[in-house]
């Protein structure tokens, strides 16, 4: 079969044969681009790209907590963390129910590391729609923001 296709492209127009080099080489710089994690965030991420993106990401994580996905919202902690704190242990730890609501508030930058305020809301006992400011931190690090749970 492949000398079928090596075949075709030999007997091919010189157009044909660019064509499918052409194609080749882009797939290769693309999933090359993607093993080395480039086009993802770093360091070097222009500071309202970051902000943006880690705003997005603590959404998310929070969007999966309030909806009691605690796998999915899992997912969303650094490497270290996760490497430290196994997923049986994180459920554990989180109450499911519990939040109602979550907006990010203000997200700052430095080279690697963000600090992001949120609003939280959620019920507690006779008290409902408890409102309280919480600060998290998130790292940027193998082309991702990641949260940092500090255990």
């Amino acid at each position: 079969m492949f000398c079928d296709v090596f075949g075709h492209l030999r007997r091919g127009s010189v157009a044909k044969r660019r064509q499918s080099l052409g194609g080749a080489a882009v797939l290769a710089v693309v999933l090359l681009a993607g093993c080395a994690g480039l086009g993802g965030l770093s360091a070097d991420t222009p500071a309202q790209a970051k902000r943006d993106a880690v705003a997005a990401r603590a959404q998310e994580r929070w969007n999966a907590l309030i909806k009691g996905d605690l796998a999915a919202a899992y997912a969303y902690l650094s490497p270290a963390s996760r490497a430290t704190m196994p997923l049986d242990v994180y459920k554990a730890k989180h109450k499911v129910g519990l939040y109602r609501a979550a907006k990010v508030d203000n997200v700052d930058c430095d080279a690697d590391t963000c600090t992001v305020r949120l609003l939280v809301t959620y019920d507690y006992k006779k008290f409902k729609g408890v409102g309280t400011p919480l600060v998290e931190k998130w790292v940027i690090t193998q082309g991702q923001a990641w949260f940092v749970d500090r255990g």
